[in-house]
């Protein structure tokens, strides 16, 4: 659904996420070792998306802001927090207060996105742009080109038209990651996550 000005809405509640997936203790999302929240909702539908079912913005997984954060900070491994999708930026509203609470607490906190800098700070940004920006520590953006692919151990981006912007100077020497590293988590359910490459998201069954 969009609204008069082309922006995509939906029925979130306030204080609200839709999320795809979550993963805790992640190293190949960013520096460090830290969670990663996977939002559900994108209207790119890029060519070779890595997580095309985070597409939809049907209600997938609702999560209060609240409880997000506390489990975020429940695992004392998590140095930071890293926003993929999915568009952070269509939840950014939401996602601005998690950050506000998770760096209060000390820590980092990252997002990709598929708009550039340029877009987010322009005045058909989507709603709470703004407020997202000045919480983030490192953002990765530019859509994924296929065209522009890169496949390389040392590159943190997974196609040439991306960027790494470090507004935290004190993680200026900390990108260290590379998007076509992998790792897998194994849930308590015995299903699968497999993430890292290229920002990825795949849940399997045991």
């Amino acid at each position: 659904m969009t609204n008069d000005k082309g922006q995509i809405t939906n029925d979130i509640p306030p204080g609200y996420l839709n999320i795809m997936g979550y993963v805790d203790e992640s190293e190949v999302n960013g520096p460090g070792c830290r969670a990663v929240v996977w939002v559900q909702g994108c209207n790119r539908e890029c060519a070779s998306c890595f997580n095309p079912a985070s597409w939809s913005f049907e209600i997938n997984q609702l999560i209060a802001v609240d409880e997000l954060a506390d489990k975020i900070l429940s695992n004392p491994h998590n140095q930071g927090v890293t926003f993929s999708g999915g568009e952070p930026f269509w939840q950014a509203p939401a996602l601005a207060q998690l950050a506000k609470k998770l760096k209060a607490a000390g820590l980092n906190v990252m997002s990709f996105s598929g708009f550039t800098l340029g877009e987010l700070q322009s005045p058909d940004a989507p709603p709470g742009a703004q407020e997202l920006l000045g919480q983030l520590d490192i953002l990765v953006d530019g859509p994924f080109v296929e065209s522009l692919a890169i496949n390389s151990p040392d590159s943190p981006v997974s196609s040439r038209n991306q960027r790494v912007r470090v507004f935290n100077p004190a993680l200026k020497d900390q990108i260290t990651w590379a998007s076509d590293q992998m790792e897998i988590h194994i849930l308590k359910d015995g299903s699968r996550i497999v993430t890292g490459f290229r920002g990825q998201m795949n849940l399997s069954e045991g």
